[in-house]
């Protein structure tokens, strides 16, 4: 076995030192849509991103599971419970979108590896532009969608180039699960992998691409992932199996949205 898999934490180190800039954030196609942010951006200069990642790994502790519930009940929100104007284009309410995705990211310290903080620190990063927007600019911010409508409408796009790396991560997300769920013989590396495959490696340089093979080889072994997800299995995979049908159609409208015309910066 190859030291990406064996120490990611080394890897994630390694790979900040050698960035000139932020060894997160570089530039992989000219295109404003897919650069700036490719799915992990943190800070600017290599020593406090190191810094950066190191103090995060602390805080990356699995929730407790309360007797007879699933790690669902933890959330703070549930996109299950996020509304959707469908009267208004399918219009997303900004608050309860960013707590249920804030909510999700505890589901990476379930995961139990240090590979996987700077992801959960993009998600972070990511939702924090969108709550900065909307804290300068309540009245405009309601839904996600007129969130960065609106913004745009004053040359900037932080918020939306945010929201568009955001849902990306999101959708990586939601598809390994979603696939880990539905096929009982398939282990959660395999399934972070394949999701990579078909969502962020495309929008990824082969400087990133190892840091992400790092976190899908240090993935833990699929009962011992669902055994801290609730007592009884059968209950977390049905609650699993809804929580992420709505996610599922929550993300394919935000999609559709940041890859309409609308959405371009």
């Amino acid at each position: 076995m190859s030291s990406i898999h064996r120490r990611p934490k080394d890897l994630i180190a390694c790979s900040s030192a050698s960035f000139s800039s932020s060894p997160f954030q570089l530039p992989i196609q000219s295109n404003p849509i897919q650069s700036n942010s490719p799915f992990l951006s943190l800070s600017s200069s290599s020593s406090s991103t190191f810094i950066h990642i190191t103090e995060n790994l602390s805080k990356m502790s699995a929730p407790e599971i309360p007797v007879g519930a699933t790690i669902v009940h933890t959330f703070k929100q549930s996109f299950v419970d996020v509304p959707i104007d469908a009267e208004n284009g399918n219009a997303i309410a900004t608050t309860q979108f960013l707590d249920a995705a804030e909510s999700l990211t505890t589901m990476f310290d379930v995961l139990g590896s240090v590979a996987f903080s700077p992801v959960k620190s993009d998600l972070l990063g990511n939702i924090k532009k969108l709550r900065d927007r909307q804290a300068a600019a309540p009245a405009e911010s309601t839904n996600v969608q007129d969130l960065c409508r609106n913004e745009l409408k004053t040359k900037k796009h932080t918020a939306t180039e945010g929201l568009l790396w955001l849902v990306r991560g999101l959708e990586f997300t939601c598809l390994a699960l979603s696939a880990n769920v539905a096929k009982e013989s398939e282990e959660l590396a395999d399934s972070f992998r394949n999701a990579y495959g078909s969502t962020l490696k495309p929008h990824h340089s082969f400087l990133i691409k190892p840091i992400f093979s790092a976190a899908m080889g240090a993935c833990p072994y699929r009962k011992d992932f669902y055994s801290k997800l609730g007592a009884d299995e059968a209950q977390v995979t049905s609650e699993l199996r809804v929580y992420l049908a709505a996610l599922d159609k929550i993300v394919g409208i935000l999609k559709g949205f940041v890859e309409s015309k609308e959405a371009k910066w």
